[in-house]
């Protein structure tokens, strides 16, 4: 009876196809296929209520069966109902990108439910961006709701802070922080001519810069997207490690001035580090999260050609020299020197303002321990 069902549903005799799937139904020898050919029959007799109740008994049976998914969108789509219609349409679309493969019969289907989701979107968004007027969502301070409409339809993704080694609880994922909460900024952008004379002699020798991300032989080697030993991306150190570096320091003795007015992390073997980096001509550092959310980054550009931009989370921004920002780098962040030239800023850590001193001394004890625990320096970026 299942396959003469199967026959006159093919030849368009609903009526007669209708027929035979109730009486397998009825049997209680009734699939999922079976329930599916009910509820089509029944749909292009426009028997909706009955179409479906027969294909709720097949997503019983056969939850992922695209088919019959497709059909229940239809259904409810048919039946008045254009929101819930759309989320089993999103449901197959879903569904489609889970299975290995779809069946090569509904790829159009698929592809037709995956248009009306689109478009169903679209629509919803044009309403609501027009029900919330122009210009209301990018005016003054707004421009955190407006990244929440981005993120709303997708057009942006979220960036949580994501510290490759060790994450304190309850701080703000900022990409960029105000300026204005750090008092000792304006000092150091006055610096900027001293400190870029000093960096250009340095500058003299290309064999001062060494790999920003340098392999250690002692531990596995993982591989950083092209970052480990790239000498696209150069440093020449102040500070490493908690500990001044004498040799450079001696040579940038300005800029270690300058630097000695910040208040910059103090974590022995750890912090602070202050280095000069350097992004060659067409260089591209990709995505990535720093090891902890307890600092934050600083940078004072010194020699920005153009077209070098830098993104935190859905942030991107262009280097302006002489001009200090501040980010959040375990959130995932990337940069590009797309221009022919090469760029260089001066880069260093702070402690995030809203870690209070007692907190402060408690991570310090924390990472204390751990270097007891592992009796060697820590190899530790920034």
């Amino acid at each position: 009876m299942a396959q003469a069902g199967v026959l006159a549903l093919r030849a368009g005799r609903d009526r007669e196809a209708q027929m035979h799937f109730q009486r397998v139904v009825s049997a209680g020898r009734g699939d999922a296929s079976v329930y599916t050919g009910l509820a089509i029959a029944l749909f292009r007799l426009g028997l909706l209520d009955a179409a479906n109740t027969a294909i709720d008994g097949a997503l019983r049976m056969d939850p992922r069966s695209l088919r019959a998914m497709i059909l229940k969108a239809d259904i409810v789509l048919a039946s008045g109902d254009p929101r819930a219609a759309t989320a089993f349409f999103q449901a197959v679309v879903d569904e489609a990108g889970r299975q290995p493969s779809v069946p090569e019969d509904l790829a159009s289907e698929v592809e037709r439910a995956r248009q009306h989701c689109e478009r169903t979107a679209g629509d919803f968004e044009a309403f609501l961006r027009n029900h919330l007027g122009p210009g209301a969502p990018s005016s003054g301070t707004s421009s955190r709701f407006t990244e929440s409409i981005d993120v709303l339809f997708g057009h942006k993704k979220l960036f949580p802070q994501e510290p490759r080694y060790y994450h304190f609880p309850g701080l703000p994922a900022t990409p960029f922080h105000d300026l204005a909460r750090f008092d000792w900024i304006p000092a150091l952008e006055q610096a900027t001519e001293v400190i870029r004379s000093e960096l250009r002699e340095v500058m003299g020798d290309p064999a001062n810069f060494l790999p920003y991300v340098a392999g250690d032989p002692s531990r596995p080697q993982k591989e950083q997207a092209g970052m480990v030993n790239n000498a696209d991306w150069g440093a020449f150190y102040l500070w490493k490690g908690g500990q001044l570096v004498g040799e450079n320091a001696a040579r940038c003795p300005k800029t270690v001035e300058a630097m000695q007015k910040v208040p910059l992390v103090n974590m022995p073997g750890r912090s602070p580090s202050v280095l000069f980096s350097l992004l060659k001509p067409g260089a591209h550092i990709p995505p990535h999260c720093g090891l902890v959310n307890t600092r934050l980054i600083c940078h004072l550009p010194l020699i920005v050609p153009g077209n070098c931009h830098f993104r935190v989370g859905n942030d991107v921004r262009e280097w302006q020299e002489g001009k200090v920002w501040v980010f959040d780098d375990s959130i995932e962040h990337e940069a590009w020197n797309r221009s022919d030239q090469t760029r260089v800023i001066l880069l260093f850590e702070v402690w995030t303002p809203e870690i209070q001193p007692e907190e402060r001394n408690l991570i310090l004890q924390l990472f204390e321990g751990i270097d007891r625990y592992s009796r060697k320096p820590p190899n530790w970026e920034i």
